[in-house]
């Protein structure tokens, strides 16, 4: 089986290993490949990973040996998933790999808005303790999350995860899942909320759905975290609800267009945190992200088919 790897870089940059995936057959592995690179190095391949390159109708048309599609993530809104079906190509994707990595990024980013660690240690590196007349200062209101709501956004798997660790704060805990709530949910979490937690997939129900409209329900000085996709939240309306200080803090690792355009209007917004795309990347996710790659393009070879999201 001839297997080509489109953009094996952001999942192993070096440290894992692709052995396993090796021994599947003759593997080609790319770093990164162009929309325009993708027919021609992929044209005799009969099994394809990617995890951000592409796969439209008229690139899948023209791989004529093509059998498999493996998404090295958890969204697969990169693949034509329904003219694949037609096509008679399996498309798998790797769910739940990165559950503790992105709810713990989550706190990551809650912690920061709420003690400022970084500001505080920045400070300190360059003298400020050293001189101060007190034996302690701070730069910034510092808040305690026991007591506070959090609001979340989304109820699956990481969502779950998040609500654990939130309760472990003691803080108070709100949820919605389009699946199983009535709209009423989502309104008290806007209404009731200290903190908001987008943790849902985007869809074209929800796109936008941080707006303007919606930030006008929320409390003054309401926290919002992004780990989801950037889609979800109006970026324009969000700055301008941190610039007059409706939002309190928005903290990202997903922004609308990735990588982050420089005409972003986050960039220049006050108290607002961005990370790269990061909160899934430790290592022990990125190992579980490969051995899911492995088993499902055993699988398919197999007979015995697992994750696959096209059926």
């Amino acid at each position: 089986m001839k297997i080509v790897v489109l953009d094996g870089y952001a999942h192993n940059p070096g440290d894992l290993s692709w052995d396993e995936m090796r021994a599947l057959g003759d593997v080609e592995i790319y770093d990164r490949t162009k929309e325009s690179e993708i027919v021609s190095r992929a044209f005799h391949a009969d099994a394809i990973l990617t995890n951000k390159c592409p796969l439209k109708e008229e690139t899948i048309t023209r791989l004529p040996r093509l059998k498999y599609i493996g998404v090295l993530a958890t969204g697969y809104n990169v693949v034509d998933t329904a003219f694949a079906k037609k096509a008679g190509i399996v498309v798998t994707n790797i769910p739940a790999y990165s559950t503790k990595s992105v709810s713990q990024h989550v706190f990551a980013l809650i912690l920061e808005i709420a003690s400022n660690v970084a500001k505080h240690s920045e400070s300190v590196k360059a003298g400020r303790w050293q001189t101060n007349p007190d034996f302690c200062y701070w730069l910034t209101p510092l808040t305690e999350l026991a007591g506070k709501t959090l609001g979340i956004i989304g109820h699956g798997a990481i969502g779950r995860e998040v609500e654990k660790i939130a309760r472990a704060f003691d803080m108070n805990v709100l949820s919605y899942s389009p699946s199983r709530c009535k709209k009423e949910a989502l309104l008290e979490i806007y209404e009731k909320s200290d903190v908001i937690s987008l943790n849902c997939p985007l869809t074209k129900e929800n796109a936008g759905m941080i707006s303007k409209e919606t930030i006008s329900l929320m409390k003054t000085g309401v926290w919002i975290i992004n780990t989801a996709r950037g889609g979800l939240v109006n970026e324009e309306d969000t700055a301008d609800a941190l610039k007059n200080g409706k939002i309190g803090a928005y903290a990202a690792d997903v922004v609308s267009v990735e990588p982050i355009s420089a005409d972003n209007p986050l960039l220049s917004a006050p108290n607002c945190i961005l990370t790269p795309h990061i909160a899934w990347a430790p290592k022990e996710a990125r190992i579980r992200l490969m051995d899911i790659a492995v088993k499902n393009l055993q699988g398919f070879m197999n007979g015995t088919i697992i994750n696959q999201v096209n059926v």
